[in-house]
């Protein structure tokens, strides 16, 4: 049985990440494509600004979150040359890059820092690490589960650096339970508060991170690995039309 069919088959069982009653709560779809006309490259590369958009924007809307992004071709990764290819071999082109990396694999649910995040289902620890590069995950957790003799894991991005003190590999994380939060810009890679979070099928011997973003045109072989998180999630049928 593959994943994504495990998931489905289970999804009414999983526990919500974050803190979201849906009879309350409202979500904001965020859109952070070429598409987007109200955001401009500037407000993009300069975290005040951007983080301003984000929290006006769900001000405005009344949201307690902005969901979004998975598979999205997102033009804001141009802020950081972390998301643009080293150059090519000598003798290809002089200045010439490969193709960037745009192509988002998570979800990212925007929010306050602090806001608590939970496991969805019993799991352990299978690496953490301070990604410290900007625009990077920041403090980054991945967990590694089981269901119905199919592992995969959860990669949990942009969180606080108390999130990954005395952690060790292998601890055991039981469903529901807060075991990390959303970080600040200082700790969560220079990003306006959020988690990426991202389903991975294999880890493919990374420890501590995962990309979570890949270029366009590889999306086929790194979506396969990395199925849509609202499997897990079920947010997007809350999010305001």
């Amino acid at each position: 049985m593959q994943l994504e069919e495990v998931l489905k088959k289970y999804s009414a069982e999983f526990h919500q990440v974050v803190p979201f009653n849906p009879g309350t709560d409202k979500l904001y779809l965020f859109d952070f494509t070429e598409n987007n006309k109200g955001l401009s490259s500037d407000e993009i590369a300069d975290t005040e600004r951007f983080a301003n958009y984000i929290n006006t924007t769900l001000r405005t809307h009344q949201c307690k979150y902005g969901i979004g992004g998975y598979a999205e071709h997102r033009t804001l990764y141009a802020r950081s040359k972390h998301f643009d290819s080293s150059p090519l071999p000598t003798g290809r082109g002089a200045g010439d890059e490969v193709e960037p990396r745009r192509l988002h694999l998570g979800t990212d649910i925007w929010g306050e820092a602090g806001t608590k995040v939970m496991s969805p289902l019993d799991g352990i620890v299978h690496s953490f690490a301070f990604n410290n590069n900007d625009s990077d995950y920041g403090a980054t957790i991945i967990l590694t589960h089981n269901i119905e003799w199919i592992s995969f894991h959860t990669l949990y991005g942009h969180l606080s650096l108390n999130s990954i003190k005395n952690l060790h590999e292998g601890k055991r994380i039981i469903k529901g339970e807060v075991f990390t939060e959303f970080g600040m810009r200082f700790e969560n890679g220079n990003w306006p508060p959020h988690l990426h979070f991202q389903l991975i099928a294999d880890m493919q011997n990374w420890k501590g991170d995962y990309p979570g973003v890949c270029k366009f045109s590889e999306k086929e072989t790194w979506l396969k690995n990395s199925p849509d998180p609202d499997f897990i999630l079920s947010l997007n049928k809350y999010i305001e039309k």
